[in-house]
């Protein structure tokens, strides 16, 4: 471990603790934390490729603790990720506190100086997050500060380095943004209980020279690489009543990257949602187009690390287990997207509703390619790229999702749920519309209450896939293994025990099972659950960021505590 961690953490305490002393006695201070562990006992499964484990036991573990007082807010986090779970980045490896920050509040202001995360918009230019499933952490360390000037107008101003797992890349981030609810202005709109917000959004990266290079005339010359590039980002939300209309629009200079292939396209991205909503009823229509918006810290990076930006996914973020096989991660080099979404609810006592009513939900989203037109057959290093008009479309189809799910409570102690789900996937960008993993879904669900504090929940599902007929070593092939069904039994004893059994069969190519026992012990702010089982090689997506899992089988145990 790098001790410059605990250096500077014992630094910022060291510094708030004349501060906390003389105000113990005047001011109320509170002390806030979490721990959370997620331990795997592996054992080596040949039936699963497994492979093989050097350690007998893999955790990712975290420690958090808070101290907050009405003018001063302090905390830090601990990781021990020394020997992580499987299927994270090599540099998710290590252990130390790379998370600690001060916050001093006065009156409508805040000043952050340490670790922070943020987001302007919908992320197009500026997202920090923390996501410990996928392993991102992308936090600035530097200062951060929030203003609240005047009544309905919000300014935020940012500066620093972003991590890098256990250390911090070397460039600078900077960047500010302002909102203004004009409804708090303009009384007119409030007396239409109306209600808008204007945004807008500056981001600013200052990247040192690399020595990248491309043939020129036989021989090889360095690329002119910009040292800044910045982003821009306006944004308008309108609410009345039930509807809402949301539109965004974001602008990068060029930024030539490993992801792009090192050309000096700009990038830009549109988002336009519409949505209405009312008692028994809600309706959601999105598009959205994004061209050329990787945007990294690291213009040599690759994986899940360093982003300064996230794009959110327009498709069905769905939480059965067969229904997340093949799930989509968003294209940062450019995509259509678009999503709609129908809720309705027909009335108890009607033909439809029957005694207790009965719920409806259609969602569909479709994405695909741009359509570009390249500047060269050759190599595109050092060159504009391609230029692509906004409403022309590409021929490849990412991603196709239709999904219909009905709710139905039959008696006050019987609820069911049927789903049915179409899909279309593309593993790689195929050619031809047969080599698209094509899958149905079909899912049933019951919900019994057996006693006030007994509760029964069962699943069945079966996804029929079609079969690709080419080569056995083709990644078409490796991406569909066929059919699987999937079965689920939990028994919910409230408030504090739940028990459940489920095994996922491949009834295509492998014919193998992935079984998994889980006990989930509840009792005031901790929760322990312990199982026993196989897990399935695959994508672990979240916001359309996903990381592969690989198969893995043996003893789990999961701990949380919040205090």
């Amino acid at each position: 471990m790098n001790l410059k961690y605990w250096g500077k953490l014992c630094a910022a305490f060291a510094m708030m603790s004349p501060i906390i002393a003389q105000a113990q006695d005047k001011i109320p201070i509170t002390l806030q934390g979490s721990l959370q562990a997620d331990v795997l006992f592996p054992e080596e499964d040949d039936a699963i490729q497994s492979g093989v484990y050097k350690d007998k036991v893999l955790a990712n573990a975290y420690l958090s603790l808070n101290l907050q007082s009405t003018y001063v807010k302090a905390g830090g986090r601990l990781e021990y990720l020394d020997h992580p779970l499987p299927g994270f980045e090599p540099d998710f490896q290590g252990w130390g506190v790379p998370y600690f920050y001060v916050t001093g509040k006065f009156k409508k202001m805040a000043l952050t100086i340490g670790d922070f995360y943020d987001q302007f918009g919908s992320g197009f230019i500026f997202r920090t997050y923390e996501e410990r499933s996928l392993g991102i952490d992308n936090s600035l360390r530097g200062a951060h500060l929030a203003v609240d000037c005047v009544e309905g107008v919000r300014i935020r101003a940012l500066g620093g380095k972003q991590r890098y797992y256990w250390d911090h890349n070397d460039s600078y981030i900077w960047g500010g943004d302002v909102e203004v609810n004009l409804d708090q202005w303009i009384s007119k709109l409030r007396e239409h209980q109306t209600y808008l917000l204007l945004g807008g959004s500056y981001v600013g990266k200052h990247e040192k020279d690399q020595l990248i290079q491309v043939p020129v005339d036989e021989q090889m010359k360095k690329l002119n690489l910009p040292l800044n590039v910045a982003a821009f980002d306006f944004r308008a939300k309108l609410q009345k009543g039930g509807y809402s209309v949301f539109a965004e629009y974001a602008h990068k200079i060029n930024d030539p990257s490993f992801d792009n292939g090192y050309i000096y396209k700009n990038g830009n991205a549109f988002l336009l949602s519409g949505s209405y909503s009312q008692r028994g009823m809600s309706m959601l229509v999105q598009a959205k187009r994004s061209d050329n918006m990787s945007f990294r810290s690291r213009r040599d990076m690759q994986g899940t690390s360093s982003f300064i930006n996230h794009l959110p996914a327009f498709s069905m973020q769905h939480s059965y287990s067969l229904a997340t096989i093949y799930p989509y991660s968003t294209q940062p080099m450019g995509e259509w997207a678009f999503q709609g979404e129908f809720g309705y609810t027909f009335k108890r006592k009607t033909p439809l509703g029957g005694k207790y009513g009965t719920f409806v939900k259609v969602n569909y989203a479709h994405i695909r390619s741009l359509d570009k037109d390249f500047v060269t057959e050759g190599d595109l290093k050092g060159t504009d790229g391609y230029t692509s008009g906004f409403f022309d479309f590409g021929k490849d189809l990412y991603y196709q999702d239709l999904n219909i799910s009905i709710e139905k409570k039959i008696t006050k102690d019987v609820k069911l749920n049927g789903t049915y789900i179409f899909q279309k996937y593309n593993p790689v960008i195929v050619k031809h519309d047969e080599d698209m993993v094509k899958s149905h879904i079909f899912i049933a669900e019951g919900r019994f209450t057996l006693a006030p504090k007994l509760i029964l929940r069962a699943e069945l599902q079966y996804l029929l896939a079609n079969k690709y007929k080419g080569d056995e070593e083709d990644i078409l092939k490796r991406s569909n293994q066929g059919d699987w069904m999937f079965g689920l039994v939990e028994l919910s004893i409230l408030p504090y025990l739940m028990v459940s059994f489920s095994d996922m069969y491949n009834n295509g190519d492998s014919k193998l099972h992935y079984y998994m026992g889980n006990a989930v012990f509840t009792y005031r702010s901790n929760r322990l659950q312990v199982g026993y089982g196989r897990t399935r090689a695959g994508y672990n997506c979240s916001g359309g960021v996903c990381r592969m899992v690989p198969a893995s089988r043996g003893f789990q145990m999961s701990y949380s505590f919040n205090f």
